[in-house]
């Protein structure tokens, strides 16, 4: 009876497996775990459990932090302290020390969450649910929900950085201010200017609005579209052929994570570091 039981299971799981084979690919929408109603799906769990694996793996390669650094605390302190390098100049010195917890966050977990899917039996296991065969394990990143949810996170941080950081006198300066020169542009161009640098202020409002779009869309078309290849070429061959894919999506996971901290550096910066260019400019300017 043990035998019999035990070959059940193991074709239980053949059968779970081989279904990949006959799926078309990742499919668009995270399965829900809990009925139909359920709030929570597949790319959910995935994301908890590598973030709880993440955050594992920093505590114990940080362990009790000593001034000679072990070698698990210099690869942590190698990371932060190469995003730190990196957004630096793009956000300025003032807001730097402020921002590198949301960045260094934001690279961690995209990272770990992108390169999750090359992991076997991500997104490769799938189970029968109400007749139609499901993904099992699907990666968070491959659900529009996921990479929504980090472009809003981001967004308000920014809004939070802009407003501690800059105020709300400078932002709307930014965006609706005139930046012409009074001294350099006449009187009779210099008013009708600001009825163009507001029309302009309108578009980039508009254009700020789109940037959780564009963030989430970015990195979800990229790691969906991986994925699917993945199971394009594994469906072709399973040995040998999907290997340079994998380096591939090695890649573009860590490309795609690197981009989307660059980009919220940036949507930052625009506002905080512009207003230390300015202070700096003026400096230079009262001692010549």
């Amino acid at each position: 009876m043990l035998r019999v039981t035990k070959l059940a299971v193991v074709g239980a799981l053949f059968a779970a497996v081989s279904a990949f084979a006959e799926g078309s690919g990742v499919e668009p929408k995270a399965a829900r775990l809990m009925g139909d109603q359920s709030l929570i799906t597949n790319s959910m769990v995935t994301s908890w459990v590598v973030a709880l694996v993440v955050i594992i793996l920093v505590r114990l390669a940080i362990g009790k932090p000593k001034l000679v650094p072990t070698a698990g605390q210099a690869v942590v302190e190698s990371l932060v302290q190469g995003i730190l390098d990196l957004t630096q100049p793009i956000v300025g010195n003032r807001v730097v020390q402020h921002t590198l917890p949301l960045l260094i966050g934001l690279f961690t977990y995209i990272l770990a969450q992108n390169w999750s899917g090359l992991f076997p039996g991500v997104g490769t296991v799938f189970v029968k649910h109400h007749g139609h065969w499901m993904e099992f394990v699907r990666p968070a990143n491959a659900d529009l929900n996921g990479t929504l949810a980090l472009a809003i996170v981001s967004m308000i941080c920014w809004f939070y950085f802009i407003m501690r950081y800059a105020g709300l006198r400078l932002v709307m300066k930014e965006l609706f201010g005139n930046k012409a020169n009074r001294k350099e542009v006449p009187l009779a161009i210099y008013i009708p200017l600001f009825a163009i640098f507001v029309a302009v202020g309108l578009i980039e409002v508009v254009s700020i609005i789109f940037r959780p779009i564009s963030l989430s869309f970015r990195l979800f078309g990229n790691v969906f579209g991986g994925e699917n290849l993945l199971h394009a070429m594994s469906a072709i061959s399973r040995w040998g052929l999907p290997i340079p894919f994998y380096f591939l999506e090695l890649l573009i996971g860590f490309v795609q994570a690197l981009v989307f901290v660059l980009l919220v550096s940036v949507y930052i910066g625009l506002i905080c570091n512009h207003d230390e260019e300015h202070a700096e400019g003026a400096g230079h300017g009262d001692h010549h």
